[in-house]
């Protein structure tokens, strides 16, 4: 008979309970278990969660964050399906469930470039991360695009590839190549980094309507068309993507400068090292 362990009973037990920005909309089937109440119990971390993030391969791969999801938020059955909207709001919640709602976080002034220290209140954040409005089209010459958050796969695969691209332009920057050698190198990166852009175009593309009533759904119809349109509807649903981004992400802290007294705006930045490091 299997015994019951008599320490189950100080397992890690849920801290918070998380309402996700997207209430469940734009997850495919299977991929969330969402309760009657939309709360999604989360668990703070464990000893192999905290290694896993300051494991930096499986940072830049997403298998870490994917783990870590998956480990102190159980009810996220695939993560990688996950929309992005919801991304930063469970990275929140599990490090409030972790290390409470204190963080630490540093600054530059812009104005006298003196070092500052500040320390934000997590659930403020959190009550930040709001649902997109998606309903709203962009239209262009008989065409009505509609779209939708990416998911978690696509961004990461997206903010892997760039990363690579980057530490080869630093490479060849440094190495002493031919001239011609490196414009052959510098144009294939560029064509890789354009058709990273056209990949994160289609993935947040939910469908395309035409005029005459036929809405186009396939992934490698949007592609083809995003490689072949003109640039001007290009920066149009760029435009909208930032537009809806600004609106929906973590909004800048307002902070001042302790030595000039400068009011100023900082980034609150996910590099996850250091976002969940020592729960400062």
């Amino acid at each position: 008979m299997n015994q019951t362990n008599p320490l189950a009973k100080h397992f890690r037990q849920p801290a918070i309970y998380l309402k996700l920005p997207s209430q469940g909309r734009y997850w495919p089937e299977g991929a969330l278990t969402l309760s009657a109440t939309g709360e999604l119990p989360v668990y703070p971390m464990s000893t192999k969660d905290e290694i896993t993030l300051r494991t930096p391969d499986a940072l830049i791969n997403g298998g870490g964050v994917v783990s870590v999801i998956q480990s102190c938020i159980p009810a996220i059955v695939d993560p990688w399906a996950m929309p992005s909207i919801d991304v930063d709001a469970c990275l929140i919640a599990i490090r409030l469930a972790s290390y409470g709602t204190d963080m630490n976080i540093s600054s530059i002034c812009p104005k006298c470039k003196h070092s500052n220290d500040h320390t934000i209140d997590l659930n403020q954040a959190l009550d930040q991360i709001s649902m997109p409005d998606y309903s709203s089209l962009v239209e262009d010459k008989g065409l009505k695009i509609k779209l939708k958050p990416q998911n978690y796969f696509s961004v990461n695969n997206t903010n892997a590839m760039a990363y690579k691209e980057q530490r080869i332009l630093d490479v060849i920057a440094k190495s002493d190549i031919s001239p011609e050698d490196r414009e052959t190198n510098l144009r294939q990166i560029t064509d890789e980094l354009i058709q990273l852009n056209v990949d994160g175009l289609t993935a947040s593309t939910d469908y395309i309507l035409i005029d005459d009533g036929t809405k186009v759904t396939d992934t490698d119809f949007i592609k083809e068309f995003y490689n072949n349109t003109s640039s001007a509807v290009i920066r149009k649903v760029q435009d909208k993507l930032a537009e809806i981004a600004a609106v929906s992400g973590l909004k800048p802290y307002e902070t001042s400068c302790t030595e000039c007294k400068n009011e100023y705006k900082t980034e609150i930045t996910f590099d996850y090292a250091s976002f969940f490091a020592n729960g400062s």
